[in-house]
């Protein structure tokens, strides 16, 4: 259980930066509101249909941070008929409902639920 707190830690230290146009237009962004900490997630689907998961969260939150790094480290590159065969319950399948709260465990399974709204919607095709 610790060891897997400790990936979550990790990668909260490695999500990535937001391009520069992004990063002037938080409006894009749609807040994850399950999430209790302010995450924001933003989706763009290529025109090869290649998915990138741009994501915002607080340093303050790093479990969700991390959450969210591994969502756009994991998504980021594949296609969208791949994000969208991503099950609805991979938190869980990489064990973290053992360590951390339900409610967090709600809050990444909403991010998931919300990254592939956008990947439908922007689909291309």
């Amino acid at each position: 259980m610790k060891e897997r707190l400790q990936l979550l830690l990790e990668f909260s230290n490695e999500l990535p930066e937001l391009p520069p146009r992004y990063a002037e237009h938080p409006d894009l962004f749609e807040r994850v509101v399950e999430c209790q900490s302010p995450v924001f997630i933003f989706v763009e689907v290529g025109d090869d249909n290649v998915v990138q998961l741009f994501a915002t969260a607080p340093a303050e939150s790093p479990t969700t941070r991390g959450f969210a790094s591994i969502l756009a480290q994991g998504l980021g590159g594949l296609t969208a008929d791949e994000v969208l065969a991503v099950p609805d319950d991979f938190p869980q399948m990489l064990g973290l409902s053992q360590a951390v709260s339900p409610l967090r465990l709600r809050g990444m399974s909403a991010m998931l639920g919300r990254t592939k709204r956008q990947v439908r919607e922007r689909m291309h095709g």
